[in-house]
């Protein structure tokens, strides 16, 4: 970039791949600083091409404006963007392992055979586990899709794994909320307090640090929790199955 280059409004608004009313609003909103001018001609500089690149990254990340207008205040008075957008990449980065699988409608229905009605399928599709790309559908997780193919042929109807995932979601939701919560409470609040980079850069580690144990906590909890079902409900499943033996071989 020609840092001694200066641009019109048209130009600039074209090498930023965005429209000139969006570069106007973002100047009425404080985001960019006002041009230089000579007579009724505006004139601005590779700086704020620079500035509109960098709003246009933040944008692409997911930041709104005024979450935007936040960290370029805080870069402004020496608080590290590089840092706050470091904390803000590893703590979205896919927190699941992600390895998404495409259908066609023919593939899934050989999958799971006449299970997969209409009303089954809008209900995949609500829930995440499948998005319509055109012609085709995909699923966020082969290996979600390969467990839930073992249900299903275990005898579990896909509905009811649909009914099960329901519960499922609710009680992970309620499960990363309390992770986010506490570390809001005792990590951030305390890191707020003395915004240095190095703290920004502690920060970023205890993210890293909490991916793995959330996935351990996960596991072990709800093996935990599936050891005490068993446990309640083995006596009268044992039963059961002695009773129906029993009454087959007379």
């Amino acid at each position: 970039m020609d840092e001694q280059r200066e641009y019109r409004v048209g130009e600039l608004a074209e090498l930023a791949g965005i429209p000139v009313r969006t570069l106007r609003y973002y100047q009425e909103r404080g985001l960019l600083q006002p041009p230089r001018r000579a007579g009724r001609t505006a004139w601005y500089s590779a700086a704020h091409l620079a500035r509109l690149r960098l709003i246009g990254d933040l944008v692409a990340r997911g930041y709104r404006l005024d979450g935007i207008e936040e960290l370029l205040t805080a870069a402004e008075k020496g608080r590290g963007l590089a840092e706050i957008l470091g904390f803000g990449s590893v703590a979205t980065v896919d927190w699941a392992h992600s390895d998404p699988v495409e259908l066609t409608a023919a593939e899934l229905r050989a999958r799971f055979g006449e299970q997969l009605t209409p009303e089954v399928l809008a209900e995949a599709i609500e829930l995440g586990y499948l998005r319509r790309r055109g012609e085709h559908y995909s699923h966020p997780s082969a290996r979600l899709l390969e467990a839930t193919l073992t249900l299903v042929a275990v005898g579990i109807p896909l509905r009811a794994v649909l009914a099960m995932s329901w519960e499922i979601e609710a009680a992970f939701d309620r499960m990363a909320f309390s992770f986010v919560h506490a570390f809001r409470s005792h990590v951030l609040d305390r890191m707020l307090d003395d915004p240095t980079p190095e703290n920004l850069e502690r920060l970023i580690g205890a993210v890293g640090e909490l991916r793995p144990v959330a996935r351990t906590v996960a596991d072990e909890q709800f093996g935990r929790a599936m050891r005490r079902r068993i446990r309640s409900e083995i006596t009268e499943m044992t039963q059961l199955i002695a009773e129906a033996a029993g009454t087959e071989s007379r």
